[in-house]
């Protein structure tokens, strides 16, 4: 395995390379773009490369379906790190482009979704397409495609263009959400600000079955960040769910939550617990779980069952 090779969703200048050079260690890592984000996860399955950084989640169009259905599929991989990165888009075109000259515009999906309003506002008229990445879509453009890319201003120079509007976004607080996955290993140490992810399959549909999941989460007290529905490919009303939480896999609570579950579902599919990227910690919220309140009544059932329960 080339432990200083990462691979990421290219091609250059999309908005999943600008988040990974955030990291340090990117610097000491050769970066290698891929054309889809299965590719990107193979190279790390394959052993190609040591690291693989995809998009997640973004807060306008939520989950990333190719990423969360990649993690749920396949052989197992581990998230170790997670970046939040805001997000404004540029129209990028060629030189000497006006704006009345668009007629055309591209990028990725999940970008078009951020920037309806505008379109709508400033291009009514103009015609639409996808693009593999908005890196891609700029490509596009520089080729003579299309007339107009929305990608990240950072991604004009790389392709000879013009940012012609900036910081054009629908909601202002846009964020996409990143992740640094790799080959399954130890767990990082707990830093009192962490999450943990993780797939759970249903043992069969029947009514309170979702219920029944969820209480293993809240009768100990552990809050779910996000909860997502997908299809398992085996029949329509057959589904997993992805699921992140508060709290690291060391803590007693939210330990004895992922045992509650693997007891009680057919497969369970640790993801990995690391730092949150916005280094919030879990807030316990009301007594009896935190880990020394577990630890208590742990040593409580010991006395118990050698007849000292109120010693």
């Amino acid at each position: 395995m080339s432990a200083t090779r990462y691979t990421y969703l290219g091609p250059a200048g999309t908005f999943t390379e600008a988040a990974l050079r955030t990291l340090p260690e990117a610097a000491t890592r050769e970066l290698v773009p891929m054309s889809s984000v299965q590719l990107v996860l193979d190279a790390v399955r394959g052993g190609e490369a040591s690291g693989a950084f995809v998009p997640i989640e973004n807060s306008v169009e939520g989950a990333v379906t190719a990423t969360n259905d990649e993690l749920a599929s396949g052989a197992p991989l581990m998230i170790y790190r997670e970046v939040l990165l805001p997000i404004t888009f540029a129209l990028l075109v060629r030189p000497g482009t006006a704006l009345s000259d668009v007629k055309t515009v591209t990028s990725h999906p999940v970008a078009q979704a951020q920037v309806r309003k505008w379109l709508a506002a400033h291009l009514p008229d103009a015609h639409w397409e996808s693009a593999a990445s908005n890196a891609d879509g700029a490509r596009l453009v520089a080729e003579g495609r299309y007339d107009g890319a929305f990608a990240g201003e950072f991604a004009a120079p790389i392709y000879g263009l013009d940012p012609l509007v900036r910081d054009i976004v629908d909601a202002q607080s846009a964020t996409t959400r990143f992740v640094l996955v790799g080959r399954p290993g130890r767990v990082s140490s707990p830093t009192g600000a962490d999450k943990t992810s993780m797939v759970v399959w249903l043992p069969d549909d029947h009514p309170g079955a979702l219920l029944e999941l969820l209480q293993e989460f809240a009768v100990r007290g552990v809050n779910l960040m996000r909860i997502e529905s997908r299809p398992t490919g085996e029949g329509l009303g057959n589904y997993c769910f992805l699921i992140d939480c508060e709290g690291h896999l060391s803590d007693r609570r939210v330990g004895e939550a992922m045992m509650g579950l693997k007891r009680t579902c057919p497969q369970v599919r640790f993801l990995g617990s690391y730092p949150r990227a916005d280094q919030q910690a879990a807030g316990h919220g009301r007594p009896g779980i935190s880990d020394a309140d577990f630890t208590a009544a742990s040593d409580w059932l010991s006395r118990c069952l050698d007849g000292r329960g109120d010693i």
